[in-house]
């Protein structure tokens, strides 16, 4: 790369990966997010005026993308309801729909409520609602380490109180009945379902966090759903994020743990992907 590029440039070096518009949008927000250029900046001037060390950290954080890395992972935050969520390697990108599941559990609270997020990856959804929902008081579960060392870290961020706890909810044991709502975007992609997938995901995104065994799409849904029946309060809400193709399996694993009143959402997309379930 010589020293200054205009974002055409930069753009069109992604394309051999990205489709152009992908291409273009993960170049703004580089460029944006990274280096605090706007749209302006950057259709005017491309990287004219930045300085030689900023030159040089673009040229480096363009071969990571170069190499299909996320560009979250590369800028080290991605955008979750407007606020900035620190990600790293070993934890999940937050995704557009889960901001919908967030979306609802906020609709649905009731006053003041315990709420338990199960798998809470970055924390984006436990930093949410607890910053969201007054009065809400949050925990988070997480196997991984790497997990509750960044949702503490965006809680700091972000002055949120979220309490993380290392636990492995397939072998847990239920203690009373303490929680308002239980939510979860647990692993849910099936290992064939990866050759479909971009390298970005697959290469680089934590394989705990994104897959089951092709033999068990219910896996982490049943251990979940058992759970929440154990842990809910009577009248108390499950909301989980699902793989479309495999829905109807999860309500049948929610309803078989004696939850109720089982209902879905579609996603932006159109995709039926959210479940809410009641602990009569």
């Amino acid at each position: 790369m010589s020293n200054h590029h205009t974002y055409q440039q930069l753009w069109q070096s992604l394309t051999p990966l990205y489709d152009a518009g992908e291409a273009r949008a993960i170049v703004r927000m580089l460029l944006e997010d990274g280096f605090g250029m706007t749209m302006p900046d950057i259709l005017c001037y491309g990287t004219q005026n930045l300085d030689s060390p900023a030159v040089d950290l673009l040229e480096s954080m363009m071969r990571r993308l170069l190499e299909a890395e996320p560009v979250q992972y590369v800028l080290g935050q991605a955008s979750f309801k407007g606020r900035a969520m620190h990600v790293e390697s070993g934890v999940l990108i937050p995704r557009p729909e889960t901001e919908e599941l967030c979306q609802w559990v906020e609709e649905e609270a009731v006053r003041q409520p315990s709420i338990l997020d199960i798998g809470c990856g970055s924390g984006c959804i436990a930093v949410t609602l607890a910053l969201d929902i007054h009065g809400s008081k949050v925990t988070a579960y997480d196997i991984s380490e790497k997990a509750l060392e960044v949702t503490r870290r965006n809680a700091d961020m972000h002055g949120a109180d979220v309490k993380a706890i290392k636990c492995d909810i397939l072998n847990t044991n239920a203690e009373g009945r303490k929680w308002d709502i239980i939510v979860s975007n647990p692993p849910y992609i099936c290992r064939h379902e990866s050759e479909a997938m971009h390298s970005n995901v697959t290469r680089y995104e934590p394989e705990m966090a994104l897959y089951v065994p092709d033999n068990a799409p219910q896996l982490f849904y049943a251990a979940i759903a058992q759970y929440a029946a154990n842990t809910l309060r009577h009248g108390g809400m499950l909301f989980l994020e699902c793989n479309p193709e495999h829905i109807a399996g999860t309500a049948s694993v929610t309803a078989k743990a004696g939850l109720t009143d089982i209902c879905f959402r579609n996603d932006q997309f159109g995709k039926k992907r959210f479940i809410k379930a009641t602990m009569p």
